[in-house]
């Protein structure tokens, strides 16, 4: 089957399941809708994934990977087998462009080709590229204005290979950031005056990198990928009491390490992560006009650590929340509700992806 990349910024086609790969694990969600702007969670799953098996967004070993997702369909209780897959961000290239305003869908995709080869530094033969027109040009009522988005076409064809490897259907394409952006606009939307005029700086913990955006008014004004994640945690209990990689894993989720690893080594982290985003902050700082942060959100499998808030809040006086992409949703039946508030912040992605149904 070939993929066609246009559905990166894809249409409505009920039922839709999210998929969310990433270098830890697999994470579905599926979600409906109940009533007029009311969703509802229908289920959730998650399943780990062997270490190297994806590695900075890559997908090193289909097999591995694909194994991983029929498990956790399976887990998840789905009946629908379409879903919306999630690029790295830093796999996909982005750039708004102006173009003239009335033409034809094929002299607008002819346009942007010529636009992109002065953007894109591979042959245009090599890319799968999408367009989304996001409206009037702010400074020419005569112009549009458009984002247009690339990657490598290998990029693609392996995410769809490991879903089809998996005997799902890949029907949308979109990227990570995107996704966590698309449901962020929920949670937004609860705060006061819907955070209108306030500047939200979302932080995505993940097992090697932290993902930081700030966000006005619906806009992304900021963002970029720094080198903290999990995994550092990891490695410091594999050299300190002298685990497997594995096995350090396994005893950081179970809560099993030895006497003083709170005072040796997680504290320290908690720290290390507070310092880590109060740096980003100070970049944000420098590279843009602004000079303020009104709320911290984190996300990720590392946000729901026990007192990273307060660590996060220590350093940068500034207002934090964790994440729950869930927030203001009905359940279904079958889900876990004390499982998900456990693990809600880790499915921020997925939860963007499986919005992807309600796009109109």
């Amino acid at each position: 089957m070939a993929f066609d990349f246009s559905s990166l910024f894809g249409q409505k086609n009920p039922p839709l399941i999210g998929l969310d790969i990433s270098t830890s694990g697999i994470r579905l969600v599926e979600l409906a809708e109940v009533g007029k702007n009311m969703l509802q969670l229908e289920r959730f799953a998650s399943e780990s994934l062997p270490r190297g098996a994806v590695v900075d967004g890559n997908i090193e070993n289909i097999e591995q990977v694909a194994d991983a997702i029929q498990r956790v369909w399976k887990k998840s209780g789905a009946r629908t087998k379409l879903v919306a897959l999630g690029m790295p961000s830093a796999s996909v290239i982005t750039k708004k462009i102006i173009l003239p305003g009335g033409s034809s869908e094929d002299e607008l995709e002819l346009q942007v080709e010529n636009e992109a080869s002065q953007y894109i530094p591979f042959a245009l033969d090599e890319v799968s590229l999408d367009f989304d027109v996001i409206g009037p040009a702010e400074n020419s009522a005569e112009d549009i204005e458009v984002l247009l988005a690339a990657t490598r076409k290998e990029k693609v064809e392996d995410c769809v290979a490991v879903a089809q490897a998996a005997n799902l259907t890949p029907l949308v394409m979109d990227i990570e950031s995107f996704a966590a952006h698309a449901a962020m606009e929920r949670i937004i939307a609860a705060l006061p005056k819907g955070g209108e005029g306030k500047i939200i700086a979302l932080f995505r913990m993940g097992a090697h990198l932290m993902h930081v955006a700030m966000l006005l008014d619906g806009q992304v004004v900021y963002e970029r990928e720094q080198p903290f994640g999990g995994n550092q945690l990891t490695q410091d209990i594999v050299r300190t009491y002298g685990m497997t990689f594995e096995q350090a894993e396994l005893r950081k989720r179970d809560d099993e390490l030895p006497d003083g690893y709170e005072h040796e080594l997680f504290e320290p982290f908690l720290d290390n992560a507070g310092v880590e985003i109060m740096r980003a902050i100070q970049f944000f700082y420098t590279a843009t006009p602004h000079t303020r942060v009104d709320q911290i959100f984190l996300a990720g499998g590392c946000a729901v650590m026990e007192g990273l808030i307060e660590a996060v809040a220590v350093r940068t006086k500034i207002s934090c929340s964790v994440v729950n992409p869930f927030q203001g949703m009905q359940f279904a039946a079958s889900v876990r509700e004390k499982q998900l508030q456990l693990d809600a912040p880790a499915y921020l992605v997925a939860c963007g992806l499986a919005l992807r149904r309600f796009d109109r």
